[in-house]
């Protein structure tokens, strides 16, 4: 494994609970800074800097209970010169096959900090910024979506590659579940199981999407002008504003985390800002893969049937999110020879992992306890469930243990009834004692 110089050679500390590293500058990646004055402005304009954006991201780690080390994973050419993906990662000591978590568009490696000790305690768990975004590199990636997409693959696979991963469960939330997916495709004999959360990029984009007559002429006509700009351009327009922007355009991310930070609502906007006011790398990469913000050029939905048959797919999808959830129905319905769950959590929107933590953890930590009874060959039913139906169907299969123990002990004494003590009967008794 190869990593960034002094990112794990710093002594650890104790901070909030935790065992860090004791970072400074020498675990902040160097940006390459631009000789044309204009860029120099505009950078200053934004109030963005990699040592702000490693504080704040250190202060809201700082919340979770098992201790994590974090630190760069060097993956070389992978899209730029020399790339680097900045990793946390916890319970490394697990034999366990690993939980690898990829984000979604503009966000970064903090945003799992209300699921991190509870799926990371029985397995280790290794969260990455996706390359493009948050602490990583942000090499220039190309202008075709599956070029684009290709990229996002690769980075993944060096990534693992350096780490001396062999197989892992892969968790991607919304774009991370695009670029997993497509993983799954690329490299399958890596990947155990397949999570996605409210994945982005699956659903075929509406033929009449643009032609809606609710929405007013002149909101389309803003949203034509506006499709050549980058989704979160408007972020760093408002330069050293931007965490104001954040703050009053999505005051729900302040109200999600505020448990976890315990109450310190400047940490989520101020993350959030500094993740996305530098150079929109990856955000022009998801902007180039996209047709209109809510749908990908090339579909995942006519894909994804492709990935190997003996790898199983776990859909999280929160009820009350803009991601069309029956992406999920129709692949069930393709994948008839595999193995396909879909979980919807009740009242929950896009940011499902974030909206009910608890659930979420519940239903990863389930689902990464099912790929060790499919590995070990137990039969598995396909199914779909909401978190309201969990206890009523607690309590039915509960009764139905009962009714069948109940039953065997019926059948048991008629077949004793039946049957003489003969030793010649004995295999005839065992085979009904069986069925």
């Amino acid at each position: 494994m190869t990593l960034a110089t002094g990112s794990l050679e710093q002594p650890q500390s104790h901070c909030d609970g935790n065992y860090i590293l004791d970072q400074n500058t020498m675990d902040v990646e160097e940006r390459k800074s631009s000789n044309f004055w204009l860029f120099r402005v505009l950078f200053n304009w934004t109030s963005s800097s990699s040592i702000m954006l490693r504080a704040v991201e250190k202060k809201i780690l700082s919340f979770l209970k098992t201790p994590y080390r974090g630190f760069f994973v060097d993956i070389g050419p992978a899209i730029g010169e020399a790339d680097k993906i900045w990793t946390i990662s916890l319970n490394t000591e697990s034999k366990e096959i690993p939980l690898v978590l990829l984000h979604g568009l503009g966000a970064g490696v903090a945003m799992w900090v209300m699921n991190l000790d509870s799926i990371a305690k029985d397995r280790p768990v290794y969260a990455m910024d996706v390359l493009g975004f948050g602490r990583s590199s942000r090499p220039g990636f190309s202008n075709d979506a599956l070029i684009c997409e290709k990229q996002f693959v690769k980075s993944v696979e060096e990534w693992r590659r350096e780490m001396n991963i062999n197989r892992m469960v892969l968790l991607g939330h919304s774009m991370g579940g695009f670029i997993a997916s497509s993983y799954a495709l690329s490299y399958p004999e890596r990947v155990h199981h397949l999570i996605l959360a409210d994945p982005w990029g699956f659903a075929e984009k509406p033929s009449d999407v643009n032609n809606n007559r609710q929405i007013p002429l002149w909101v389309r006509a803003i949203a034509y002008a506006l499709t050549p700009l980058n989704p979160l351009w408007a972020l760093r327009a408002a330069g050293p504003l931007g965490q104001w922007v954040v703050e009053k355009t999505r005051p729900d991310i302040t109200r999600k985390f505020a448990a976890a930070v315990e109450e310190d609502n400047n940490l989520l906007p101020q993350y959030i800002h500094q993740c996305n006011a530098q150079s929109p790398s990856g955000e022009s990469a998801f902007h180039s893969m996209m047709s209109s913000f809510g749908w990908a050029k090339y579909p995942m939905i006519h894909r994804v049937k492709n990935v190997r048959a003996d790898i199983p797919i776990t859909f999280i999808y929160g009820s009350r999110s803009w991601i069309d959830s029956s992406s999920g129905e129709k692949i069930k319905a393709q994948r008839v020879d595999s193995k396909v769950d879909i979980k919807i959590v009740a009242g929950a929107g896009h940011h499902v992992y974030a909206d009910k933590p608890e659930v979420f953890n519940r239903y990863v930590n389930e689902t990464c306890e099912l790929y060790k009874s499919y590995q070990n060959g137990a039969a598995i039913q396909d199914k779909t469930e909401s978190d309201d139906e969990l206890s009523n169907k607690a309590l039915q299969a509960e009764a139905q243990k009962l009714q069948q123990s109940e039953l065997q002990k019926e059948e048991n004494i008629e077949t004793d009834k039946i049957l003489p003590e003969d030793p010649q009967t004995d295999e005839v008794a065992s085979n009904l004692k069986e069925q």
